[in-house]
Order: C-alpha cells, then structure tokens, then sequence
C-alpha cells in the first residue's frame, strides 16, 4: 500500500457555482508536502495540505475534510466506464493511492503515512455541480453516485510531510462496521442504512444529528 502521487491544486474559473474559481483540478507534485490540521471549514487554512487551495469554502475543506484520497484502482474503473483517460487529481483527490481499499476504509480508521503523518477516515466525498463540470460526463452525479466508489476524506490525527512512494499503513480499525462506501450508499441511495450510521461513535456531532434527522424523517408516516 503507497502513494502513487499527492496532488496540488491549479486554479481555474468555474461558473459551476457562485464561487467563481475551483481547486478541484489539482496535479501531481514531486516534492514532499506538509500536511496539518487546517482548523474550521469557513475560518482555518481550508485544505490540509500546505499548498494547495479550496474555493468553495462552505462546502469543502476544514478539519474534517483536511484531506481527500482516491483509489487509483477506482480511477481506472472509471476510464472503462466512461470512455476517458482519468489522471491522478482529476477528481480533485489529494492522494492518489495504490493498493489502499480507500472505500473499504472504516469511519474512523486511520492511516500511518511515511515516518509521521497520520490520518483518519471521515466521511465519503458527495459529489457536487463543480465536478460534474469537471468531468463533462452526461448525468456524472448520477452515475457517479450509483458507482458507490466516493474515495475518502481525511483527518489529520498526527501532522507529517507526505510525497509520492510513501508507505500507507492502516494502524487503528475501529470495532464498527460502517465503511467510507456504506456511509456513502447511507447518504445517497440507501437511507435505510442512516439509523446504523448514526451509532458509529466516531462520527462526528454535526453529521450525526443530520442523519438522525433525516433517519426519523423517514419514519413520520
């Protein structure tokens, strides 16, 4: 399990949202990049990763989306499907892994990246308007969302450099079940499964009142 590439932001105008301008194009680098604790999504340094940049700062970034991980196993699904070459950072993935089940990665588990770094699964990326410009695929969301392979955001537990070639090491798998994809399926298409994401104690605060919200929400007859 490594790395295969971390990948930076190169800005660019988007007319996909208000904001005006997007990082989700991000390229690989070949140096090692500082990865910390960015503080509050609206307030912090909004990406975890010195370097790079976010945009569409209510939406994206802060402590509990410090860090965005892509397989690149399911990059190359998708270039069968779609009919398209999908380089690393394309889908707006910091780390392009090789070898990381980064789906199969519980809510809470964490990784030993390199010597110091360490991360920690958080929730699954939702796709949104921006990366449906992005990729200008017809009906992207849609099938991104029934191809149920969201990648991972990340926490940053222990800060550390990170570069291409890093050993990933998975150092703590909580005693749950609910993995990145499940909490994705939850989130989208499958809602029954929002009562099993609420009780995952490694959820954070936020996110778990919402899924209890909408979780009775369903049974309101």
């Amino acid at each position: 399990m490594r790395i295969l590439s971390v990948n930076l932001a190169v800005p660019e105008v988007s007319n996909a949202k208000d904001v005006g301008m997007t990082g989700i194009n991000k390229r690989p680098v070949d140096y090692p990049v500082l990865v910390r604790p960015p503080g509050p999504k609206t307030t912090g340094l909004h990406s975890g990763l010195v370097g790079d940049q976010i945009f569409d700062i209510k939406h994206h970034g802060g402590d509990d989306q410090a860090v965005y991980a892509y397989a690149r196993e399911d990059l190359d699904w998708w270039e069968t499907e779609v009919g398209q070459q999908i380089p690393g950072g394309k889908f707006g993935e910091n780390l392009t892994t090789a070898g990381v089940d980064v789906n199969g990665a519980l809510v809470g588990e964490q990784w030993r990246i390199g010597s110091q770094l360490i991360l920690q699964a958080t929730s699954p990326r939702i796709p949104c308007a921006t990366f449906q410009a992005k990729m200008a695929v017809p009906q992207w969301v849609k099938r991104f969302t029934a191809g149920a392979r969201p990648g991972a955001y990340l926490r940053v537990v222990q800060a550390g450099e990170v570069r291409a070639d890093d050993p990933v090491e998975i150092v703590h798998r909580p005693d749950h079940h609910m993995t990145i994809e499940k909490f994705f399926r939850a989130w989208t298409l499958e809602p029954s499964l929002l009562d099993e994401l609420a009780a995952v104690p490694e959820l954070d605060e936020e996110t778990r009142a919402y899924a209890l919200k909408r979780a009775a929400a369903r049974r309101e007859p």
